[in-house]
């Protein structure tokens, strides 16, 4: 099948989209109750399907049974609860089946040591199958994020176990963090590989009441569009944090050249912020993955190995603007202001707070943060909790934008200022006004951005 686009399916109504319509002819399941799953399964029972999601944390299943959301993303809360008659929580995989046809495996995929994606949750998705009896009414369609390859891999363990009649899709999901309803709902496209153009039918006509346009395509095609998208986007934060490093040291302003960059049509203006790097479950998992994927099969993908080393170095750049301005780090406070990879969740995965914490506390600093949502974290031993920004900031040396909450960006910062033992602060997300400040009376520095007296950026 050649890979093409769809776009006739039918402008989502209120009622096909809200639920207040009749209930669609598919009965679907989910596997994996985790940021992706949960979200699949509480939007598609929002578009009128009934939706059983199964996962084998007892915990998060009670807990998702008593109402209680163990992921933080806005709007999820609300959904679950208006949605609650469509939405089944279980342990039982037989279960789940019984009261499914479409079944989406949204199951971690996380790195193995080798930097390969780890996928002994999905093929334990399949040994179960075999033990529980699916059959030829379903059709399992894969979310998780997989190698290309996992669907043929898939299919032949399916056939070897005597499942030849369960269908399989690959469907990858396009979700961000802390907008991930709504992705779901408007989404960009919706990617459908499939070995059979019948059960790929299925699976779009779930999607037909969103209206977006449809990619049909092969299970390998479908599986690398995932990949190649978030290298692609991973391989714009760390040029334009490179660029941003340059303007450093001759002298521009990154926030303006990236605007002028972003206004080319041919280059558009999204993951044109310079920081201090990307993070979460996605990116960093995917590039690694794509890169041993490539490397497995005999080719060097130089680009993503430079991706990467830039994303890991411009990190510990903050360290040395730290150094420039205090010296020696041992026995100085700073204060890490946002914990979570992104606002808007609290997704601690690949987190550049776990990066920075281990540098400062590895060069004797005493180290405290606050985020607004991320309370405690196993991970982060040695770093003090405080319940406000400002609490963080008092007596601080320096202060950290790790995160760029609301909370955070619009806090107080000139009572803040007065409170700090030395007002120094890195904006490692470019989120303040450099001028005001400096004016306001701190040692300011973001990344890659002109001293305050040389000119306004735009």
């Amino acid at each position: 099948m050649t890979d093409n686009a769809s776009s006739a399916a039918p402008e989502p109504g209120a009622d096909a989209v809200n639920g207040g319509g009749p209930a669609p002819r598919e009965r679907v399941g989910v596997i994996g109750a985790g940021y992706v799953g949960l979200v699949t399964g509480v939007c598609l029972a929002s578009m009128g399907y009934e939706v059983t999601l199964r996962d084998i944390d007892a915990n998060k299943v009670a807990a998702l049974n008593d109402g209680q959301v163990p992921i933080y993303e806005p709007g999820l809360v609300e959904m679950m609860s208006e949605h609650r008659d469509r939405l089944t929580y279980t342990l039982s995989l037989e279960r789940m089946l019984e009261r499914s046809e479409v079944v989406f495996i949204a199951v971690d995929t996380p790195p193995t040591y080798s930097g390969d994606a780890d996928l002994s949750r999905v093929m334990s998705v399949v040994e179960e199958l075999e033990k529980v009896g699916a059959d030829a009414r379903h059709v399992l369609v894969m979310k998780s994020t997989v190698p290309v390859g996992t669907g043929e891999r898939v299919r032949a363990e399916l056939d070897a176990r005597g499942l030849e009649q369960v269908g399989y899709c690959s469907n990858p999901e396009f979700l961000k963090e802390g907008a991930a309803i709504a992705d779901f709902l408007r989404p960009d496209r919706v990617v459908i590989g499939s070995f059979d153009d019948a059960q790929g039918d299925r699976v779009a006509a779930l999607y037909a009441p969103l209206g977006a346009p449809i990619i049909r395509t092969s299970v390998p095609s479908a599986e690398m569009v995932k990949y190649a998208s978030n290298a692609f986007l991973a391989t714009k934060i760390s040029f334009i944090n490179e660029i941003a490093n340059v303007c450093e040291e001759v002298g521009a302003d990154v926030e303006v050249v990236a605007h002028g960059m972003g206004l080319d049509s041919r280059i558009g203006s999204s993951f044109l912020r310079a920081g201090i790097g990307f993070g979460g479950s996605c990116f960093p998992k995917d590039v690694s993955a794509l890169k041993q994927l490539a490397g497995n099969s005999g080719y060097h993908f130089q680009l993503l190995t430079s991706v990467i080393e830039v994303n890991e170095l411009q990190k510990r750049r903050v360290i040395g603007k730290l150094k420039k301005h205090l010296g020696t780090l041992e026995g100085k406070r700073v204060a890490l202001l946002g914990l979570a990879f992104k606002p808007e969740t609290d997704d601690m995965r690949e987190a550049s707070s776990l990066v920075l914490a281990a540098r400062l506390l590895a060069e004797g600093a005493e180290v405290v943060a606050y985020d607004p949502v991320v309370e405690v974290y196993d991970r982060l031993h040695g770093v003090s909790m405080t319940a406000t920004a400002e609490e963080a900031m008092a007596g601080a040396d320096a202060a950290v934008l790790v995160t760029e909450w609301a909370a955070i960006v619009g806090l107080d910062w000139a009572a803040a200022q007065g409170t700090m033992r030395s007002a120094i602060v890195i904006d490692g997300r470019n989120a303040l006004d450099p001028r005001e400040m400096t004016r306001l009376g701190y040692a300011f520095e973001g990344i890659g951005r002109i001293p305050a007296h040389v000119g306004a950026p735009l």
